[in-house]
């Protein structure tokens, strides 16, 4: 068993999980688009041993499950069936969840069993849970899978019923905050809560528990901090991230309501404060033996204009009180570079892709001219585009098992900048940084780790091994003084190359941004709409 088809809805972060576990492990691999209009061709060409579905929005026709092994994913625990199975395990509070790989058949979720795995269900979003758990759970289980299938290891499922598709709304008059929340949460990422807000009909994202504002008057706009919203509710507040009209895609709250917000406070935070009350915050730092902690926990993350230069804001002040500073990403995301869904929503798309690049390009440079500390990236979430060379512009770069790297910018239409041209040669040298950049496929943390483009991968008790990684870096004080030096000599003798790099990216991209028959346009629009391609992209397909 060494050739295996992906069959698959999109290539997201869990199909790519998979994808990059399989190629580790020396298996031929392809993928296939289930609605691509040549998909029985493309099996048929491959002709694979087994066909393994990490991520399916379709049914799988007869066809291909009775003349391959085919294997399905499903982020439930055995006896769960159908659609909605993390929003159910939300709703009914279950205290334990799982997954399992199933054998297909004509039974929806009703095949064999080959693994199963289960997790502490925490009250997280179903997103968070998805992306951090699932995702993991699916590969972490692929060796028990290809050893079950190869010995035929199974158990039978529980046919239970399938259950119904969840929906709800928000009575305002009558639901607390914590309940808010909780329907807001079980339907995030996707679809989303509908309601009506200032008139608007749209779908709330992004809901924060708000401990200090209240109102007498239950959805009521209280504040507005960083593109959320502050809404009053019957015992408290929450704050809502993001909306979504009808037939739209996410943007910050702020930018959905635009002029019917006028006159509400902008109630900020500093950078560092007590946390000692619940409030909504992108940014925050914990400081402790001289080691800084930056936390940017950007929707999706994607990075707006006004939120690089907030980061660079902060990393410029942590600059004059740590040793090292550690960049951490976010609960779900390190960072997917420039924010697109800003752009697909502008009038003027051109300036504000210009704008987005640039005040990017300036947070990156404060890291890679940050002469007098020690930067050290820890992505312990997936990293893609502007964000992994946002990664690779600190001094050392850490990660852990099953996080993904996607160290390209051509499947949206872009050559790229953030000094990619100066951080990723440097790294792995010319010839893998153009394979990645040509290639543009996605690549695992361990694989990252072999060609050089991240230092350590910490297996287990990721925290501790980060902290103490930290620690030493600044344990020996002749050696921290001797790296220092000798990174203030290197900037010195480089500035001119280095920022000749970076001009020669934006010379590069001014025309992505600025002209209308860039295909920018027209891949932006596609990937912020979410538009499934009715061909499996030829970058995916095995080449052997």
């Amino acid at each position: 068993m060494k050739k295996i088809t992906l069959l698959i809805t999109s290539f997201n972060g869990l199909s790519q999980a998979v994808y990059v576990w399989l190629k580790d492990k020396n298996f031929v691999v392809d993928i296939v688009y289930i609605n691509s209009t040549t998909r029985d061709d493309e099996i048929k060409k491959f002709s694979p041993d087994i066909i393994l579905c990490p991520f399916l929005k379709h049914y799988i026709p007869a066809d291909i499950y009775e003349n391959y092994p085919t294997f399905v994913f499903h982020p439930g625990i055995i006896g769960d069936r159908g659609a909605y199975s993390i929003e159910w395990a939300l709703w009914n509070e279950e205290k334990k969840w799982g997954a399992v790989w199933l054998r297909a058949n004509k039974l929806f979720d009703g095949g064999d069993i080959y693994a199963s795995k289960e997790f502490i269900l925490k009250n997280y979003s179903k997103a968070t849970i998805y992306r951090n758990y699932i995702k993991d759970l699916a590969v972490d289980m692929l060796s028990t899978l290809l050893d079950n299938i190869q010995q035929d290891k199974k158990i039978p499922q529980l046919l239970n019923p399938i259950h119904e598709k969840f929906t709800t709304t928000i009575d305002w008059q009558k639901d607390t905050t914590k309940i808010i929340i909780k329907k807001i949460n079980i339907l995030d990422s996707f679809p989303g809560v509908q309601d009506e807000i200032l008139g608007i009909q749209c779908y709330l994202f992004g809901a924060w528990e708000e401990e200090k504002f209240k109102s007498n008057t239950p959805k009521q706009i209280l504040a507005k901090r960083d593109g959320a919203i502050c809404l009053s509710t019957i015992d408290g507040a929450i704050w809502i991230t993001h909306l979504k009209e009808k037939g739209r895609f996410k943007l910050p709250a702020t930018y959905v309501l635009k002029d019917k917000i006028q006159g509400i406070k902008e109630d900020r935070l500093p950078l560092i404060w007590d946390k000692s009350y619940k409030t909504f915050y992108e940014i925050s730092c914990d400081i402790k033996d001289n080691i800084g902690y930056l936390y940017f926990n950007f929707l999706n993350g994607a990075f707006r204009a006004e939120q690089c230069i907030r980061l660079k804001y902060a990393i410029e002040y942590l600059k004059t009180q740590v040793k090292v500073l550690v960049l951490m990403g976010g609960e779900e995301f390190f960072s997917n570079g420039i924010n697109l869904n800003i752009l697909e929503d502008s009038k003027k798309s051109g300036e504000d892709g210009w704008s987005n690049i640039n005040a990017i390009n300036d947070l990156i440079k404060s890291i890679i001219f940050a002469d007098n500390i020690i930067t050290v990236a820890s992505v312990n979430r997936n990293a893609g585009a502007g964000g992994v060379f946002l990664a690779i512009a600190c001094d050392y770069v850490v990660s852990t098992n099953n996080v993904v790297f996607n160290p390209h910018y051509k499947t949206i239409g872009l050559s790229g900048s953030e000094y990619h041209t100066y951080s990723l040669q440097k790294r792995v040298g010319k010839e893998k940084a153009k394979q990645l950049l040509t290639d543009c496929l996605p690549i695992s943390s361990h694989y990252a780790k072999n060609i050089g483009l991240v230092d350590k991968v910490f297996n287990k008790n990721y925290q501790i091994s980060l902290e103490n990684f930290c620690k030493d870096l600044i344990s020996d004080e002749d050696k921290y003084d001797d790296f220092i030096w000798d990174k203030q000599d290197f900037l010195e003798d480089n500035y001119d190359f280095i920022e000749q790099c970076k001009e020669n990216e934006i010379k590069m991209m001014y025309p992505e941004f600025w002209e209308n028959n860039s295909i920018f346009h027209i891949l932006r629009k596609e990937f912020v709409y979410k538009i499934c391609p009715t061909k499996t992209p030829n970058r995916l397909k095995y080449k052997g």
